[in-house]
C-alpha cells in the first residue's frame, strides 16, 4: 500500500512542512486538511495519497476508512542547475531543486499495535535509567563521606603539629623518631 513520486518541482524542504500536517492521520481527514491547505505543494500530496488509498482498494482490497498514514518520505530530488550571468564574465548559480516522495499506508489496528509495542520499550527503557542514576549516585556519596573523614584528620593532625613546635632540637629529634615508629607498625 504504497504510491512514489519521483520528481516534483519544489524543495523538499517546502514539501516536507505539509507533509508534517498530515502523517499518522486517517486518509479521508488528510486528504480534507489538504483540500484547505494554502501550500503548492497541497494538491500535489493529495494526489498522491489519494493514489495509494486506490492502490489499497484495488490491490490489497482494503477499505479506505480504515487506513492511515504510516510513513510519507520526502527527499531531495535531483538539482536542475541554472544560472543568471554578471559582470566581468561570471555568473551567480541558480539551483531548481526537486523532491522525491514515498507514502506508505497501513490499516488502523496495526498501526496501533505498532505505536503501543514502542510505548511500551520507551517506558521499560525509562524505568530503568530512571533506577540505575540512583545506584550511582548513593556509591559516590559514600565514597565521597570516606574521603571527606580522611582528609579531615589528616588536616587536624597536622595543624596540631604546627601550633605546638619543640622546644628544643633533641625534642624535635625524639618526635621525628616515633613518628617513623608508628609508620613501621602499620
Amino acid at each position: 500500500m504504497k504510491a512514489f513520486l519521483k520528481q516534483t518541482r519544489i524543495s523538499s524542504k517546502k514539501v516536507n512542512i505539509v507533509a508534517a500536517l498530515v502523517r499518522g492521520k486517517k486518509v479521508s481527514d488528510a486528504l480534507t486538511q489538504l483540500k484547505f491547505t494554502p501550500k503548492r505543494s497541497a494538491p500535489v500530496l493529495a494526489k498522491l495519497i489519494a493514489s495509494a488509498a486506490a492502490n489499497a482498494e484495488n490491490n490489497f482490497k482494503q477499505d479506505k476508512e480504515k487506513l492511515i498514514i504510516s510513513k510519507i518520505i520526502v527527499n531531495e530530488g535531483m538539482i536542475l542547475k541554472r544560472g543568471r550571468p554578471i559582470s566581468r564574465g561570471r555568473w551567480h548559480s541558480i539551483k531548481k531543486r526537486t523532491a522525491k516522495v514515498w507514502v506508505e499506508l497501513e490499516v488502523e489496528s496495526k498501526q496501533k499495535e505498532a505505536i503501543e509495542s514502542k510505548k511500551e520499550k520507551v517506558r521499560s527503557k525509562k524505568s530503568i535509567e530512571k533506577i540505575e542514576p540512583k545506584v550511582k549516585k548513593v556509591k559516590t556519596v559514600e565514597k565521597v563521606k570516606k574521603e571527606a573523614k580522611g582528609v579531615r584528620s589528616a588536616e587536624l593532625v597536622k595543624k596540631t603539629e604546627e601550633k605546638a613546635p619543640p622546644a628544643t632540637k633533641v625534642e624535635s629529634q625524639k618526635a621525628d623518631s616515633e613518628k617513623s615508629e608508628t609508620k613501621k607498625d602499620s
